[in-house]
């Protein structure tokens, strides 16, 4: 007796949801069905989505299917009927993507309902209709046992495919829905689109995003790194500024003492420094520019004109820029102020996705395309530091030369201009001032000697930082499984039994994502630049960054903004070094022993006193106890538990260095301590 290989429909669940638990993740791979259809427009629906129950519709204007196409491709797992990936399409010139059915499976299986509504372009005027109804599925043994019938009708629309999917049993809420749009938004290449395919999503705030992303702002990167790689693995890249002028170039033996095993391949890199001297004659404004950049930052895949997640998700820093930065700061960009593609067409298959379409399978083929990428950021690091050590160098080694200049000239002056009974009391007070500067000269180095303990202990959490960003992305994958399976599994019981405490796996997630980008973010290079500082600007985003960390400990954080912007001239690392650790302070004032559990404030408020601006930090802890208003400023001196002493140390030099005055009360306004800083104003 012969036999052959059955299935239970349970292996729709292990090859479907279980595989692609995230419901966008399942609509893109339809959209990309669309793509390789030759489609040019590809639409998305959502209908009540935000409950379950709710309904999905994709339309495209591909070339369609026939009934064998459906018999012998759509409905057949593990195989495709598209052609081979060497062979581009006939009208396009696309390369197909290429799929198993993994990813369509794991989106049809989302709703009770799903109807496949096809118009073939070689069959004009009929269209083929597929009802799967998934609750069959439950009534019988093997899924053998279930049959479809495909209808044959005649239509007046053109060609085309529509997927409806009913009766959703997941929610797409907001979250979900945002990360669908940029999905969708990003997917083909938005910034060059060369086979024109544009997906949209018609869902609210989805044409605000797609017009942010659109209204791309090269032109406005401080530089542009172009790598290009050949089909026999041989390299080269130059570096280019703002004006498209080439600063930099090199050959392949300047990245790389072998081949590259891997496709061809172009990497193209923008850089930006987003500070108010960059973009003064600029078109666009610096905040423009931010907003761009929080949507598409980050270094995309295009893989044969498809985007590839995770890639330039948020928080996925698959060519370790923000590690690289992190060890060394210097003339590095991170995630956050770049953007870049890697695109490679691939016809030789060389680059094999996984099972459930997320990234490639680390293979050599795609480790040597990384090292590639890797490799020419590095090239550009290393000559935008040797440029910039070359610059400092000069101005170290020229600064003796110009102290005996100056002392010769002011000798000589003594000597020319001054009379002679008068020499001798003029050099005693030089000399007596020139002491004056050598001792400040050890001072200055005695701190310096501190801030770089700071310093290293900085760079060395922003690369634990950077290492814990793996593990809260799969720790958000795995409450984003946990919650699909319990809604679909516990169905009404789910909320009583596992949705709070998913909600607190997601709290959990993005509490330690801030934390991960914090350092990074403080030790941004181009923060340190002198000039006109937006202090309400500054003060917003330290907030924002610190919000997370105030929701969890239960302080309401307040911002009381006097109604005109004030301008104080410095940097943004001077002023969010106060600000930062006089919130850190407030944070630790609620931990001692006798604070307050609830009803806990922090207030940050600007005044204008003349030409000075006033900065408030109060909060309603106990105030400071247990150490003098004189002493809190001294480095090493703390009354927290675990503290380290240096934080108003670091706001008191700060302010001196801004040329300002602070001053602490010991209970000030909301009866816990109250900082003061007084800063002179300059106009924005």
């Amino acid at each position: 007796m012969k036999e052959h290989y059955r299935f239970a429909p349970d292996i729709f669940s292990r090859l479907g949801e279980e595989l692609i638990p995230n419901p966008e993740q399942g609509i893109i791979e339809l959209v990309k069905n669309s793509y390789d259809a030759d489609a040019r427009t590809c639409t998305v629906q959502l209908k009540g989505t935000d409950t379950k129950g709710g309904t999905v519709l994709i339309s495209d204007d591909g070339i369609g299917m026939d009934a064998s196409d459906i018999s012998n491709g759509w409905l057949v797992l593990g195989r495709s009927t598209k052609a081979s990936a060497r062979e581009p399409t006939r009208k396009s010139g696309r390369l197909p993507v290429g799929d198993k059915g993994i990813g369509r499976l794991a989106a049809l299986r989302q709703g009770s309902q799903a109807i496949l509504i096809t118009r073939p372009e070689k069959e004009p005027g009929i269209e083929y209709r597929l009802t799967i109804d998934w609750s069959k599925f439950d009534e019988v043994d093997v899924v053998e046992d279930v049959l479809f019938n495909i209808e044959r009708r005649k239509t007046d629309k053109v060609h085309g495919t529509d997927i409806i999917i009913h009766n959703l049993q997941i929610k797409l809420g907001r979250r979900e829905v945002q990360r669908l749009a940029r999905e969708l938004v990003l997917l083909a290449d938005p910034f060059e689109n060369r086979f024109g395919f544009y997906p949209r999503l018609i869902a609210p705030g989805f044409s605000d995003l797609e017009k942010r992303v659109r209204d791309a702002y090269f032109e406005d990167a401080e530089y542009h790194l172009k790598a290009r790689l050949d089909g026999e693995g041989r390299a080269e890249a130059w570096v280019l500024d703002w004006k498209g002028e080439v600063l930099f170039h090199t050959d392949h033996d300047g990245l790389s003492k072998q081949p590259y095993e891997t496709a061809a391949a172009d990497f193209d890199l923008w850089v930006f420094l987003l500070r108010s001297k960059q973009f003064s004659a600029r078109k666009a404004t610096i905040t423009e520019v931010r907003n761009w950049l929080s949507v598409v930052s980050g270094v995309h895949l295009y893989h044969r004109g498809l985007r590839v997640r995770p890639y330039g998700d948020p928080g996925h820093d698959w060519l370790e820029m923000n590690l690289a930065r992190a060890r060394s700061p210097e003339e590095r960009p991170s995630t956050n102020t770049s953007i870049g593609k890697v695109v490679v067409d691939d016809p030789d298959d060389l680059l094999i996705q996984k099972t459930d379409r997320i990234g490639f399978i680390e293979d050599v083929a795609f480790s040597e395309l990384r090292r590639f990428a890797i490799d020419a950021s590095d090239w550009m690091a290393k000559e935008r530091l040797r440029v910039a050590e070359k610059r400092r160098q000069k101005a170290r080694s020229e600064a003796p030369r110009h102290v005996g200049i100056a002392k010769a000239e002011l000798d000589s002056a003594i000597e020319e201009e001054v009379p002679e009974e008068s020499r001798p009391v003029v050099r005693r007070k030089v000399e007596k001032y020139d002491r004056a500067v050598k001792r400040n000269i050890k001072s200055l180095r005695e701190d310096l000697q501190i801030y770089r303990s700071l310093a290293t202990a900085g760079t060395t959490a922003a690369v634990f930082a950077h290492e814990s960003s793996r593990p809260i992305t799969l720790l958000t994958k795995v409450a984003g499984m946990i919650e699909d399976q319990g809604q679909k599994r516990l169905k009404s019981q789910y909320s009583g039994v596992l949705e709070r405490p998913v909600a607190m796996l997601y709290q959990i997630a993005d509490a330690l994502k801030n934390f991960a980008r914090f350092p990074l973010y403080l030790l941004e290079r181009e923060k340190r630049q002198a000039g006109s500082v937006d202090v309400h600007d500054m003060i917003d985003d330290i907030v924002e960054l610190f919000r997370p960390f105030f929701d969890d400990a239960k302080i309401d954080l307040v911002t009381e903004k006097v109604d005109r912007k004030p301008y104080v001239y410095g940097s943004v690392a001077l002023l969010e070094a106060i600000i930062a650790n006089l919130l850190t302070n407030t944070i630790n004032a609620f931990n001692v022993e006798g604070a307050r559990n609830i009803g806990r404030r922090v207030i940050i408020r600007t005044e204008l006193s003349g030409d000075h601006l006033l900065l408030r930090v109060l909060d309603n802890g106990l105030g400071i106890k247990g150490i003098g208003l004189d002493e809190i400023w001294l480095p090493g001196k703390t009354t927290t538990p675990g503290g380290t002493g240096f934080g108003l140390t670091i706001v008191k030099d700060s302010v001196a260095d801004l040329d300002g005055e602070v001053h602490a009360i010991a209970n000030g306004e909301l009866g816990g301590a109250e900082f003061v800083v007084k800063l002179p104003l300059v106009r924005g």
